[in-house]
C-alpha cells in the first residue's frame, strides 16, 4: 500500500501516518526526515538539499522529488509506504506520479483529514509547551494539574509563537492556496479518501482502517 496523507496543518495527520505504519508494518516517511538522514549520511542529495537549506532557501521541486523517489526506492518500502508532508504541490505531485511510474508504482490512497480551520485555531492555540523540558499540554485536552506549571519538571508552560492564532491562520491560509489543490488532484484519479478528523483519535484511524480495508 501505497499511500499520501492530506490536511490542514494540526490536522492529527502525523499521528495517524505512524499508527498506519505499525499496523500494516509499512514505513512512515516525512520530507523531515529524509533530509536530515540524507544530510547526516552526507549523501550527494543530502549535500545539495544542505546548500539550500544553509542559506535559508526551499529545497527546489525537482531535489525533493529525488529524495522522495530515492527513499521509496529503498528495500523497506517493497511492501508500501506512509508519505507524510509530501507532495505539497501539483507540481510535486505530477513529478511524483511520474518518478513512480518509471518504478512501475502508484499511489493507492490519498487519505484527507478533515478538520475545519475554526478546530484547528482552537486546538492548535490551547496547546503548551514546558520552556524546561518540553513537555507538551493541552489546556482543555490535557491540563497541566497547576496552570501553567509543567507536571513533568516544574517548569512554566508557554503558548508558542508558532501555535498562536495569528500564526496558524497564516499557515492554514499557504495550505489552502498551494496544497489544497492536491484533493481534487488525487480525487480525479480515484484515489481519495476523506475522513472526518474532528473525530476522536481511535475513531479517525479506525475510518482510516475501513477505507484501507475495503
Amino acid at each position: 500500500m501505497k499511500i499520501i496523507m492530506l490536511g490542514v496543518p494540526g490536522a492529527g495527520k502525523g499521528t495517524q501516518a505512524k499508527k498506519i505504519a505499525a499496523k500494516y508494518e509499512i514505513p512512515h516517511i516525512s520530507t523531515g526526515d529524509i533530509f536530515r538522514a540524507n544530510i547526516k549520511n552526507g549523501t550527494e542529495l543530502g549535500n545539495k538539499a544542505k546548500e539550500y537549506m544553509d542559506q535559508g532557501l526551499l529545497v527546489p521541486d525537482e531535489l525533493v522529488v529525488d529524495l522522495v523517489v530515492d527513499r521509496v526506492g529503498q528495500e523497506d518500502c517493497k511492501n508500501g509506504y506512509v508519505l507524510d508532508g509530501f507532495p505539497r504541490t501539483i507540481p510535486q505531485a505530477e513529478a511524483l506520479d511520474s518518478a513512480l511510474l518509471n518504478m512501475n508504482q502508484k499511489i493507492d490512497y490519498a487519505i484527507n483529514i478533515e478538520v475545519p480551520d475554526q478546530n484547528i485555531v482552537d486546538r492548535m492555540s490551547g496547546r503548551r509547551a514546558c520552556l524546561s523540558c518540553g513537555a507538551t499540554y493541552h489546556i482543555i485536552n490535557i491540563p497541566t494539574k497547576v496552570e501553567g506549571i509543567c507536571d513533568v519538571c516544574g517548569g512554566s508552560t508557554v503558548l508558542r509563537d508558532d501555535d498562536k492564532p495569528e500564526t496558524v491562520l497564516k499557515r492554514l491560509n499557504v495550505y489552502h492556496d498551494q496544497t489544497q489543490p492536491l484533493i481534487e488532484y488525487y480525487a480525479n484519479k480515484g484515489v481519495l479518501a476523506n475522513i472526518d478528523g474532528t473525530m476522536d483519535m481511535a475513531d479517525v484511524f479506525a475510518a482510516i482502517e475501513n477505507t484501507l480495508e475495503k
